[in-house]
């Protein structure tokens, strides 16, 4: 008994060291060397949930055109109030079949746990307020913000060029589902995703965040 908790305050002590040296060690080591975001930057969104996070980008006729693709599954990319359009990537079972936390069951969990395939999750929303705390808004040049779209454009997944959408699943009935790049697992799940894409916009975040609150507070540590 003495032995397995040793083990298991052992573990639990590896983890934790291991959240926060990937918190507070940088990713890139060095600093980026950027054009500093000017009148011309578009500022993003990071949205953090307790457990995932997603990107929101503005709503504009570029990115309207650049993400079409998603339109004839149903996003209305036309809707005259929306202002934001938000991505996250995510693992299928879990992402699908718990829309809240009311119906979370034992396999999704599982598989969020172990290793599932991946999703890619589009939404619409509205004027979002700031500063809130599941809100962090950044400033990017040109070329980081067009970095960032195309890395998400190419998190979708494509059969013959096109994108796959998953037929049957909604939130809220403006958003939709499509299969997605990569396999998830509970070490590089959502958040490092999110991490990922905000590294090829010219962010620094942390060595690795797989929590919502450790890339938040890398995210202001680094930049």
């Amino acid at each position: 008994m003495k032995r397995s908790l040793k083990w298991a305050s052992l573990g639990l002590l590896a983890a934790v060291l291991a959240v926060v040296l990937g918190t507070l060690l940088p990713r890139p080591l060095l600093p980026i060397s950027a054009s500093a975001a000017g009148a011309g930057a578009t500022r993003i969104l990071v949205l953090s949930g307790p457990i995932h996070t997603d990107i929101a980008v503005p709503l504009t006729d570029e990115t309207r055109e650049r993400f079409g693709f998603i339109e004839p599954a149903g996003v209305p990319l036309a809707h005259p109030q929306a202002q934001w359009l938000i991505f996250g990537w995510g693992g299928r079972s879990f992402y699908l079949e718990t829309p809240t936390w009311s119906e979370l069951k034992a396999v999704p969990v599982f598989r969020a746990l172990t290793l599932d395939r991946s999703v890619m999750h589009v939404d619409i929303a509205g004027r979002i307020v700031e500063p809130q705390a599941s809100v962090a808004g950044f400033e990017l040049d040109e070329a980081g913000y067009d970095r960032l779209l195309d890395f998400i454009a190419e998190s979708f997944t494509r059969d013959a060029g096109t994108v796959v959408p998953i037929d049957g699943f909604s939130y809220n009935g403006n958003d939709r589902f499509f299969e997605a790049e990569g396999s998830f697992n509970a070490l590089f799940g959502c958040n490092t995703w999110t991490a990922r894409a905000l590294r090829e916009a010219g962010l620094r975040t942390g060595l690795w965040n797989p929590l919502p609150p450790s890339l938040g507070l890398s995210l202001r540590i680094h930049n």
